[in-house]
């Protein structure tokens, strides 16, 4: 047979915590519903500016190989932009929509070109071939339009 102590009585638990009133569970409730969409915003901040940094090292590491194989593609192209425009888009398959490149090969500049047939006679051993890409980046918040941004990054590599 159970026996209602005095403690048992008052609310109070076997460890000497008060069992959770109607007041305090309701005041929980207003504290999360405060709490909760300064969490949504940061936390949607975050995944915006992860993506923002994820698009920037795709784009970086996909000029990086398209200057590599634009400086050893002296003799074995016409087309030199063309070659390394496939490259880029090979290597940043998701950001084929809105990338800008330009081309300076031995000093000629190629801009938002992927052709050069004109630059494969500017394919010089020891001179520099440049490329330069710019993407578009949108930094939004819980679907409110943020700041836009641009990414750009550039390589240059000496012709072989």
């Amino acid at each position: 047979m159970y026996v209602a102590t005095s403690e048992a009585r008052a609310g109070i638990r076997p460890g000497g915590e008060r069992a959770p009133t109607r007041k305090q569970r309701g005041q929980s409730l207003i504290e999360f519903t405060i709490v909760m969409p300064i969490l949504l915003l940061l936390t949607t901040g975050v995944v915006s500016f992860g993506l923002a940094l994820h698009n920037f090292l795709v784009l970086t590491n996909a000029v990086s190989t398209g200057a590599q194989l634009l400086s050893i593609s002296r003799g074995q192209t016409t087309d030199p932009c063309a070659t390394a425009y496939t490259s880029i888009t090979n290597a940043a398959p998701s950001l084929t929509s809105g990338l800008s490149l330009t081309f300076v090969i031995n000093g000629t500049t190629y801009a938002a070109a992927t052709s050069c047939t004109a630059g494969a006679a500017n394919m010089v051993q020891g001179a520099s071939a440049q490329i330069t890409g710019t993407y578009p980046c949108v930094l939004s918040v819980v679907g409110m339009s943020g700041s836009s941004c641009s990414l750009k990054t550039q390589t240059t590599e000496f012709i072989q």
